[in-house]
Formats: structure tokens, C-alpha cells, sequence
């Protein structure tokens, strides 16, 4: 293995991270396309490499492997100006980070995937999701009222762990049209990304 492969689904956001790092840090990778849906990750050969059976999974170019896709951006940016240099902005980096995976993925991703990947109509997922997510996009709305990024005054990881599933909301049936400064964000980072526009 000769330089970074990063196995991954294009449909999961959180897939998407370690390769949208990876594309803005000029970090040459392979991808390996690597689908849940199709039982992809449930393979032996894949068990293997990550024995918890999800993706995304680094294969670094020593060998080693790393999981997790919050994990997989950090070591990806280290030393780069995704990540603040300043304490305390690292610090609330790290918040948003740890947030992103506790109240919002669980719940913005989850309700993407029910309505659009198993067509699952509303009074058919966890209701709560619903208003769970309301509360989340709001959160997020306010946070960037007065600000362009959600740390210090540039993109950083928290930001593109932020997006990949927020850019999708409306797959999982919610608006984003109330909340300006947050649908704003998401325009600034796609750009700043080189991602096509979901809007």
C-alpha cells in the first residue's frame, strides 16, 4: 500500500468528510467505494480491515487503519489551517465536532436515511426525529446569525463535519428556507469546499 485509501459510501455524509479533507488538503487517496446498503461493510474481507464494520475506513500507506470519520479528519488535518491555532477556537472546534456526532448526525442523518433510502413515510419513522432536527437546525441558525463560520473567521472541521448532512436536510423532509444564516453556510461552504450546489 503505497499512499492513503479511504473506504467509503458516496451516499453517507460521513463518509464524505474524509474525502472532501482529503481533496482540500491535497492529500492524494484512492477510494474505494464501499456500500451498507449492499452489504459492503458486512464482508469478511472488510471485517478484517475494521472489525466494527462500518465505513469510513482510513488505510493509511503504512498499513495502519483508522475509523471513525470525525478521527479521520483530524489526522488528515493536522497542522493545516482547518484546524484553528488559537486554544480556545480548537477547543470550540472540537465542541461542534462532538456535537456533530451526539445530537445532530444521530438525528439529521438517520431521518435522511428513513425517508429517502426506505421510503418510510413521516407517521412511519421516529417521530421525535422530526422535532429533534427542527431543534438542531435552529441551534445552528442561531449560532451562525453573526458569524460566517461556525469557529473563529475561517473554514475549519467543524464546518465540513457540520454540512455533509446538513446540505441534505430536505432529503429527510425538513425545511431549511426558515433559517437564512444557516442555508447561507451552507452555500459558503460548498464553495469553499468545490462541491456542487444542493440549493
Amino acid at each position: 500500500m503505497s499512499r492513503l485509501t479511504i473506504y467509503g459510501d458516496s451516499i453517507s455524509g460521513n463518509c464524505l468528510k474524509a474525502k472532501w479533507v482529503a481533496e482540500r488538503l491535497a492529500v492524494p487517496f484512492d477510494w474505494v467505494e464501499t456500500s451498507v446498503v449492499e452489504g459492503a461493510t458486512r464482508k469478511p474481507e472488510f471485517l478484517k480491515l475494521n472489525p466494527w464494520g462500518q465505513v469510513p475506513l482510513a488505510a493509511l500507506a503504512d498499513g495502519r487503519t483508522l475509523a471513525q470519520s470525525n478521527a479521520i479528519m483530524l489526522h488528515l488535518a493536522e497542522g493545516s489551517d482547518l484546524v484553528p491555532g488559537d486554544a480556545y477556537h480548537r477547543a470550540k472546534m472540537f465542541e461542534w465536532l462532538f456535537w456533530e456526532q451526539y445530537s445532530h448526525e444521530p438525528v439529521i442523518a438517520v431521518r435522511r436515511f428513513r425517508v429517502k433510502f426506505r421510503n418510510l413515510l413521516d407517521d412511519e419513522t421516529d417521530r421525535t426525529l422530526a422535532t429533534k432536527g427542527a431543534a438542531v437546525l435552529a441551534r445552528m441558525d442561531e449560532a451562525l446569525a453573526e458569524q460566517d463560520w461556525f469557529v473563529g473567521d475561517a473554514l475549519s472541521l467543524a464546518d465540513i463535519a457540520l454540512v455533509a448532512y446538513t446540505r441534505w436536510a430536505e432529503e429527510g423532509a425538513y425545511d431549511l428556507a426558515p433559517h437564512r444564516a444557516l442555508v447561507a453556510w451552507i452555500d459558503r461552504v460548498e464553495r469553499a469546499l468545490g462541491l456542487p450546489s444542493t440549493r
